[in-house]
C-alpha cells in the first residue's frame, strides 16, 4: 500500500526563487556589464535558466528521500 503523497517539505519553498527573481525588473535596467559582448539583459536570461535548473535540482535531491 502506498503512503499518501505529501508535498509539505520546506525545501519546496525554494522553488519560488526562480519564479520571483526574474520578476524583479530593476535587475534588467542596465546595459553594463557585458559578457562576451552581450548586454546584461541577454546574459541575465541565461543566468535565470541556470538558477531555475540549480534550484529545481537542489529541491529534488533534498525531497526525493521521502518518496518510495
Amino acid at each position: 500500500m502506498d503512503r499518501p503523497r505529501t508535498d509539505k517539505s520546506p525545501w519546496n519553498w525554494l522553488l519560488l526563487i526562480p519564479i520571483v527573481v526574474p520578476l524583479l525588473t530593476f535587475l534588467y535596467n542596465a546595459d553594463e556589464p557585458r559578457i562576451a559582448g552581450f548586454p546584461k539583459f541577454y546574459w541575465l536570461q541565461f543566468a535565470f535558466i541556470l538558477l531555475g535548473v540549480g534550484t529545481t535540482t537542489l529541491v529534488y535531491r533534498m525531497t526525493k528521500g521521502g518518496r518510495r
